[in-house]
């Protein structure tokens, strides 16, 4: 099993999340992600698996993307918004 420990952004991230009120909902995710708190976020793969893309939900409409660094670390690349 994975452990993660730390969870890094790309540097228009909090922008994003800042601009839509997003970023508390947002902080909220990712201590439940580094404290491996599942069954508040489901991790799950974007199609296609191969590409190794796993999202979590921010809330019922946005979606953090992100990718493995390493075996303990991860990056978000993009938000999503899920109903468009």
């Amino acid at each position: 099993m994975l452990k993660i420990n730390k969870i890094f952004e790309e540097n228009y991230i909090y922008d994003f999340l800042e601009k839509r009120n997003l970023l508390n909902q947002y902080k909220k995710s990712k201590q439940n992600i580094i404290k491996w708190n599942h069954s508040w976020n489901k991790l799950l793969y974007r199609k296609p698996k191969k590409d190794w893309i796993i999202y979590f939900r921010i809330n019922k409409q946005f979606r953090a993307l992100w990718r493995f660094i390493n075996k303990e670390e991860l990056i978000i690349f993009d938000i999503d918004n899920h109903q468009n």
